[in-house]
């Protein structure tokens, strides 16, 4: 068995990253969805389908826990395909499967704390506000789920979403350092505006962001936390992976990497950030 790694584009390989440097010696596909990203544009259901349609790719390619390394696939898909499609899929294959996300490792880490937890209402006056930053795809920003999950468990966090459109099909596309600085450059700046002062801390909320977050570090005031998600799904995973033996992640170190776009080589920006050449073969 093998763990999959789903994502609409190249974004999820900061997060496959973390993975395979946590447990390097298990068995991992990943999955592009590069025909159709980004999906920070489309519609719910059309996330839903698109998502469903990748876990299944990677349940057939010998996978028995996939990791949906895509915020918005996380926020709008998940809990459905928990819900209503996982259990008679799983009934069907006749073994354990499961799909992880990571938005909930993303807000414990965020708050400091369990996902089990929430907060007392006590209607108390908070002295001092932590200003969190989100920036995500526009489907992310609309589901609010940041916002909602976190008020939940922390009334002292205020959190403000900045979509971004363009930015992950620019990071899919390979655009260069200037260009992309400059677009990252107006969303702190208007988030900033919107805020009425820089925030407190900053969520990259889209996984091709982290491929660039050395141009959010220079964009934001020196010194500004940035909570990293792929970190944040590696701890979650390896303490899932304790809890549920029954998903064995193998133990050959198997690397493959699949795409629903072109197959071969990826762009410069993806090789640099991977440290080294890149090839997927047609899923």
């Amino acid at each position: 068995m093998a763990i999959g790694v789903f994502d609409s584009g190249v974004g999820g390989l900061t997060v496959h990253r973390a993975l395979v440097e946590r447990l390097p010696t298990a068995d991992f596909v990943y999955l592009g969805d590069q025909a159709n990203a980004p999906y920070g544009g489309r519609g719910g259901e059309e996330i839903v389908d698109l998502t469903r349609a990748g876990c299944e790719r990677l349940f057939d390619a010998g996978c028995n826990l996939v990791v949906l390394a895509c915020n918005t696939a996380s926020g709008i898909a998940l809990r459905r395909l928990q819900q209503t499609w996982l259990p008679g899929f799983r009934e069907a294959l006749g073994r354990p499967v499961n799909i992880l996300g990571i938005i909930v490792p993303t807000i414990e880490a965020a708050t400091g704390l369990p996902w089990e937890h929430e907060a007392e209402r006590r209607g108390e006056k908070v002295e001092k506000l932590d200003i969190l930053a989100v920036f995500s795809t526009p489907a992310t920003a609309r589901s609010r789920v940041y916002e909602i999950e976190i008020d939940k468990r922390r009334q002292d966090v205020a959190v403000f979403s900045e979509p971004c459109p363009q930015l992950a099909r620019m990071i899919e596309d390979g655009a260069g350092a200037v260009e992309l600085a400059k677009v990252v450059e107006d969303h702190v700046g208007a988030i900033t505006t919107r805020i009425g002062r820089p925030p407190d801390r900053a969520i990259l909320g889209c996984t091709h962001y982290e491929i660039i977050a050395d141009i959010f570090r220079a964009a934001l005031p020196a010194g500004t936390p940035l909570i990293h998600q792929p970190d944040a799904t590696a701890d979650a995973l390896q303490r899932y992976l304790e809890r549920h033996p029954e998903y064995e992640p193998g133990s050959s170190g198997l690397r493959r990497f699949l795409t629903t776009g072109r197959p071969g080589a990826q762009h410069k920006l993806v090789e640099t950030f991977w440290g080294g050449p890149l090839s997927f073969e047609q899923a």
